[in-house]
């Protein structure tokens, strides 16, 4: 991620700290319209700004602030890069069938790290 992404990684994480708990998870689209971005690659350059934000809590052993965010499609989890990274991150298990739970675990974690 290139320094003049930098600013939207910070609105993002602006963005899921100061919503109204009833009001998450948001999904990748809710996240891309409170920012007011157009296209083109909106839905990308959120994943991206979600996935710096993984990085930089990962390194300050906080919970990631992107559990909060998911994909519009069923089963309404984060997208697989969440996973993914997450994974070599050291935070999930690597074992797939264990991420349904490690997600919902770490969504729990990043709504009480909120507050």
């Amino acid at each position: 991620m290139s320094d003049s992404s930098l600013p939207l990684v910070v609105a993002v994480r602006e963005t899921l700290e100061a919503a109204p708990r009833e009001k998450l998870p948001l999904t990748y689209q809710d996240v891309a319209d409170a920012l007011g971005l157009q296209p083109p690659r909106t839905i990308q350059r959120v994943a991206q700004a979600l996935e710096a934000s993984m990085r930089e809590d990962a390194a300050q052993e906080c919970p990631f602030i992107a559990a909060l965010v998911v994909s519009r499609r069923a089963p309404h989890m984060p997208a697989r890069g969440f996973f993914e990274l997450a994974v070599e991150l050291g935070r999930f298990p690597a074992d797939s069938a264990l991420h349904d739970q490690a997600w919902r675990d770490e969504y729990q974690r990043a709504l009480a790290a909120r507050e």
